[in-house]
This record gives structure tokens, C-alpha cells and sequence, in this order.
């Protein structure tokens, strides 16, 4: 991934231009918010958003070593792999660590792949937060994606800056600053043919739905799409906390009724309570309790047991086992959970 006569020298120095400038104050402003003890780990693919990251975060982290998965899902895969690991040890890392993984198939190819890598990501990082290479446009396609589950306010608000323990410093840079930051310093990114197959929905999202939004709407819409996602995840944080206190309350009523046992939650307290808390204190409890997978229909019918119960029965979460299904019901005023 390097070139003849890259500039690269394991001096731990970079050309100054305005694409690297950019991308290590991007990394610079997530460190000292996320990181300031400067440790960290970087998924590197090879590719130019995660090289040019892996080259940031080198000069501005105290110590970085880079994580490379090895998908083999494509002849020649070790190389890309080991192709990768050497130009981390040539940006200066302290380390480069190829991990091999099988993909399997549940929830298709896309998704199998996503578990594997960021299964074999987690048991690798030694405690240190893991920084990920997506971009302004990757938020744009998750922001649309999201759009489509249509499941409410959560659903797209896209990525966030950190979620222990993954990082993401260029959510604020687009994908040709990271381009030309690898241009700047000399390297030549691998391409994925996966980037390009039209089998994959973000690949389309990328290359035929936010051109078309950008040529219809005037331009702009990868940023306005990622402000939205940012202005949700503020939104979501205030309603999050209200959540909680609701939920908090609902459990020790619950708890203090006449027959009361295991994690109940009281219908008269979730009842009076705004629809947006509501929903998100019942969505909280059912994951607490074990739920996988939860949906907004599983959502809606367990909200409907609070605000709508005609005699209704139990409703299955996902979340059971082989021989029993996990079930929310109501039973004397409350909200209760069993498997069965």
C-alpha cells in the first residue's frame, strides 16, 4: 500500500497539506474529549478512510496499534492483510495484528461479516478504545438507512462519536479529504470490489440514491444528514435520562404491590407518562430483562398493554431460548415478564 518513493519514513511526519491538517484535528478533538490518556487501538482495512485515520492518530495518540481483520472472503485476502499491517508499521504504530476470521451466514454476507469483524475487533483491543475510519458520508448512508427501518427517532440517529469501545473521529470529515490525505502522504489505498457490487444496499445508497438526492435538492445532503443525526443524538440523550427516572419510578411501585415478584412495573405510573418516555423506559426494561432483537412492533404491542388493553394476552420478544419464549404481559395493574 505504499508506493516507490512514498514519503512515508516511520519518522512519525506528515506533509502538511489541508487534507491531513484536517483529519488530524479531527482526531485531535476526538482524543482529548474520548481518549486523553491517548492509548488507542485503530481497525485499519487498508482502505484510504481507515489509512489516513491510522496516519492521524499516530502523531496525535500516545501509542496506536493497529488491528487488521482478515475476512477471507476474496482470494488474496492475506496479502491485502499483511499488505495493511506493514504500511501501520511503516506510519509508525506500535504494533499490527492480523486477525482471521470465519464469516458466517445468518442475516446474510453484509451483516455475518460486520459480527465477525467487530467480534474479533472487541476480543483483540487489550482494554484500549478502538477508533473506526467512518466518514461523514458513511453517517449519511446510516442516517438513510435508518430512515427506511422506520422505527422512530433512534433509528437514525446514525453514528455516534463513541460507543465504548468504539470510536469514530471522521464522522465530521467526508470521504475525499481521507482520499486525498492518503495522496498527500503517499499511499495508495486498497479498493474493495465489495465497495462497488450493487448486491449490497449501502453501495447503492452510495452511489446512485445521495447522488440523486444531491443533484435534486441542490447539494448538501450528506452534511444536512448528519446534523440531523447529531441534533437526534442530543435530543435522544435528554429523553434517554427522563426515561430513566420513569422507569425507576414505575419498577418501585411495581414492586411495592400486594403479590408483587420479580422485575414488575407499575401500568398506572407508565400510563400518565408521555408517549416518547414511555416507550423508551419499556423499551429499556425489556432489555434488561433479556430481549434480542427487539422490534417497533414488539415495541407497540407491550405499549399497548399499558395504554390500550382490551384483555389482550402476552406478547413474545425475542430473546427466548429453545424451549421457551420470553413473554411481556399485564397481570393486577403491572407490567410483567416470563419466560414460558
Amino acid at each position: 500500500m505504499g508506493r516507490p518513493g512514498s514519503r512515508l519514513t516511520g519518522t512519525r511526519r506528515l506533509p502538511e497539506t489541508a487534507a491531513v491538517l484536517e483529519i488530524r484535528q479531527a482526531v485531535r478533538a476526538w482524543s482529548a474529549e474520548y481518549a486523553p490518556e491517548g492509548a488507542v487501538a485503530v481497525a485499519l482495512s487498508g482502505g484510504a478512510d481507515s489509512l489516513a485515520l491510522t496516519a492521524a492518530a499516530v502523531l496525535e495518540a500516545a501509542s496506536v496499534d493497529a488491528l487488521i481483520v482478515d475476512h477471507r472472503l476474496q482470494a488474496g485476502s492475506e496479502k491485502v492483510a499483511a499488505a495493511a499491517a506493514a504500511a501501520a508499521l511503516r506510519l509508525g504504530c506500535r504494533s499490527a495484528r492480523v486477525l482471521e476470521v470465519d464469516v458466517g451466514t445468518a442475516g446474510g454476507m453484509e451483516a455475518a461479516a460486520r459480527h465477525a469483524r467487530y467480534a474479533a475487533l472487541g476480543s483483540a483491543r487489550a482494554g484500549q478504545p478502538v477508533l473506526l475510519g467512518h466518514t461523514l458520508d458513511d453517517q449519511a448512508e446510516t442516517v438513510l438507512l435508518g430512515l427506511a427501518r422506520g422505527s422512530g427517532g433512534r433509528s437514525i440517529q446514525g453514528m455516534a462519536p463513541y460507543a465504548e469501545p468504539w470510536g469514530r473521529p471522521l464522522l465530521g470529515v467526508r470521504r475525499a479529504m481521507t482520499r486525498q490525505c492518503c495522496a498527500d502522504i503517499g499511499l495508495t489505498p486498497y479498493e474493495d470490489p465489495h465497495n462497488f457490487s450493487p448486491d449490497f444496499t449501502r453501495v447503492r445508497l452510495r452511489g446512485e440514491v445521495l447522488p440523486l438526492l444531491e443533484d435534486v435538492l441542490g447539494g448538501g445532503v450528506a452534511p444536512a444528514l448528519a446534523r440531523t443525526a447529531e441534533q437526534l443524538r442530543e435530543d435522544g440523550a435528554v429523553l434517554d435520562a427522563l426515561a430513566e427516572e420513569l422507569l425507576a419510578s414505575a419498577r418501585r411501585s411495581g414492586a411495592e404491590a400486594p403479590g408483587a415478584d420479580g422485575d414488575t412495573l407499575s401500568i398506572e405510573i407508565l400510563a400518565t407518562a408521555p408517549a416518547a418516555l414511555r416507550r423508551r423506559a419499556i423499551r429499556a426494561w425489556l432489555l434488561a430483562g433479556g430481549a434480542k432483537a427487539l422490534t417497533g412492533k414488539h415495541l407497540r404491542a407491550v405499549d399497548a398493554l399499558v395504554t390500550a388493553w382490551r384483555g389482550q394476552g402476552g406478547v413474545a420478544v425475542g430473546g427466548g431460548t429453545a424451549d421457551t419464549r420470553l413473554v411481556a404481559g399485564r397481570e393486577h395493574g403491572r407490567l410483567t415478564m416470563h419466560r414460558r
